[in-house]
């Protein structure tokens, strides 16, 4: 007999082993200020199959105040400038190595129409075409990805692609393209 426990983030599981749970902490809407969402849609496919990587295109940010400031006008960008209903991406990743919830798990995002309805997109905050990211960065990316297959919040079967194989666009930079090629559920040739 086992018995499973989480304390802190890590599960034990019977007295003999210790495994680290993959589930890192989200900083939530509310906690970095947030604009209400115009609507929701859920996901057509949910779990989704895909997990859609992008960057910001923009300066990176090195602090959470200063993440958390770069997030927002990409929300106000998206809403006011593209008339989207909220912030295009499920998930953005600062270069403080943070997660900040923008849709959400099971919300349809606007970050590459060909999968927006079957998809979570996770964006990077910084331009990688000429340069990769931070450690903690592309480490806080592998962990939600591992999150979100260990909590069925995407299909265990999932495929991880760049915003370039669904429009044209160099999104997500050269380098990050690069690294997410390097993934073992890399997909390249998406349909």
């Amino acid at each position: 007999m086992h018995l499973y426990l989480t304390v802190l983030g890590a599960v034990y599981i019977s007295m003999y082993c210790y495994v680290e749970s993959a589930c890192p902490q989200i900083i939530s809407r509310r906690n970095w200020g947030a604009r209400s969402p115009k609507r929701t849609t859920p996901l057509r496919t949910n779990p989704p199959p895909y997990v859609v990587v992008h960057h910001s295109d923009t300066p990176a940010c090195t602090s959470r105040s200063a993440c958390e400031t770069r997030i927002r006008n990409i929300q106000t960008g998206h809403m006011n400038d593209r008339g989207w209903d909220d912030i295009g991406y499920n998930f953005l990743i600062g270069g403080d190595g943070n997660i900040y919830e923008g849709r959400g798990y099971g919300i349809h995002g606007s970050h590459v129409p060909k999968f927006n309805s079957r998809s979570i997109g996770i964006c990077l905050i910084g331009d990688f075409q000429n340069t990769s990211p931070p450690n903690s960065q592309q480490q806080a990316l592998k962990n939600l990805i591992d999150c979100a297959a260990e909590t069925n919040k995407v299909a265990r079967n999932y495929h991880v692609i760049g915003h370039r194989q669904g429009g044209t666009t160099t999104c997500p930079g050269n380098y990050l393209f690069n690294i997410i090629k390097t993934y073992p559920r890399w997909d390249s040739n998406p349909n």
